[in-house]
């Protein structure tokens, strides 16, 4: 297993490998060990993988980066997330452009059942600063988990005042681990560590580019049940970051603003635009979200079903999305089955036939409850 985890990271330190065709490689060869052991004429009926790729990956010279990232996160307590690891937020799986691993440093249950992402300005009135105090204090009844950047202005507004009403908090950053930025927040990130998380995708050692901003915005998008944005100017990260929570389908809120006020644009503008409902308390979001105070967050019991009727190929499906007890999207049950794509996709239609599984968007697979 060692080695396995070894291989999938020494995958992201191949030149020309992203996530997408980390994921792609994995679910074709079996395992990101076995990518390593595939010869160069398959990896080239690979989409994606050309002649510079596949002697990269042939040589196997990335492990030893691989080994000293490895070393790295020991030493600054950090733990790597693979996409097919149980910690890894489910939330981001469903989405297409999801990393395919994650640095985590911290306590938080990335699979809380309820998570709400604050963005905004990072030039905050205190009009702004006041407005995430209430709504934070206002989630408190519903245990929620908050998501932010660790940004100036209302990100770190948005961490400190989750720390301060007890709830558990995530920062995604736009750096490495190592790189806590902007410095003036290490404090707050080192509370957050016991209380919370930080989280990144980005290798140890990463500075916090002007590049990176944009990317990490999807990932505090992703995370997300609801986003809310409570102040933006008409162009910035904030707006991004919206727009990008609107592609993946995720609810997305905005506190409206007087009229005139440059870091009020934003919001207004969303409201008017339907890409945005207004947020004027708690309710609203209750309302969108279908969440009530009383509401038990305990699990269902998980419903034995007998699949020795099916074949062993449809039973190990089945027995995965039992096991889950909720969606998967066919790259995890590509890995996580070694079936090849094709005979995958094959075996989920006949099972669809047979009403025991539905397809639902994003390319994920569920048991029908019967």
């Amino acid at each position: 297993m060692h080695q396995d985890r070894l291989s999938f990271l020494a995958l992201h330190f191949i030149s020309g490998v992203g996530d997408q065709l980390v994921k792609q490689l994995v679910s074709y060869c079996g395992s990101a060990e076995q990518v390593f052991k595939t010869p160069k004429g398959k990896l080239l009926k690979i989409p994606g993988i050309g002649p510079v790729t596949a002697d990269s990956i042939r040589t196997g010279s990335s492990f030893h980066q691989a080994e000293k990232e490895l070393k790295k996160a020991e030493k600054e307590d950090t733990e790597i997330l693979f996409y097919t690891d149980k910690k890894y937020p489910e939330r981001l799986k469903s989405i297409e452009d999801a990393p395919s691993l994650l640095y985590y440093r911290g306590n938080a249950n990335l699979n809380h059942t309820k998570s709400v992402a604050i963005v905004g300005t990072r030039q905050a009135t205190e009009y702004g600063k006041e407005m995430v105090s209430k709504i934070v204090e206002e989630l408190k009844p519903h245990g929620a988990i908050i998501v932010s950047g660790l940004a100036y202005g209302i990100d770190i507004q948005a961490h400190k005042q989750a720390l301060k009403n007890n709830l558990s908090t995530v920062a995604v950053m736009g750096s490495g681990m190592d790189v806590i930025y902007p410095s003036a927040h290490k404090e707050t990130a080192k509370k957050m560590a016991s209380h919370g998380a930080l989280l990144t995708e980005n290798h140890f050692g990463t500075k916090p580019d002007a590049h990176n901003f944009p990317a990490r915005n999807r990932i505090i998008a992703g995370m997300c049940d609801a986003l809310v944005v409570v102040e933006a100017a008409e162009k910035g990260g904030a707006l991004i970051t919206a727009e990008i929570a609107n592609s993946y389908n995720k609810d997305v809120l905005a506190i409206p603003g007087s009229l005139g006020q440059a870091y009020s644009e934003g919001c207004n503008k969303l409201i008017r635009n339907n890409k945005a409902t207004i947020y004027t308390s708690i309710k609203d979001l209750e309302y969108l979200m279908n969440w009530s105070v009383e509401e038990t967050n305990s699990k269902k019991e998980k419903k034995v079903v007998d699949f020795s009727s099916f074949s062993d190929d449809e039973q190990k499906i089945l027995s995965l999305l039992q096991e889950k007890n909720s969606p998967m999207v066919i790259d995890e049950l590509t890995i996580k089955t070694a079936l090849s794509p094709s005979l995958l996709a094959s075996l989920l239609l006949t099972l669809e036939f047979s009403n025991v599984v539905k397809s639902l968007p994003g390319k994920q697979f569920a048991l029908i409850n019967k």
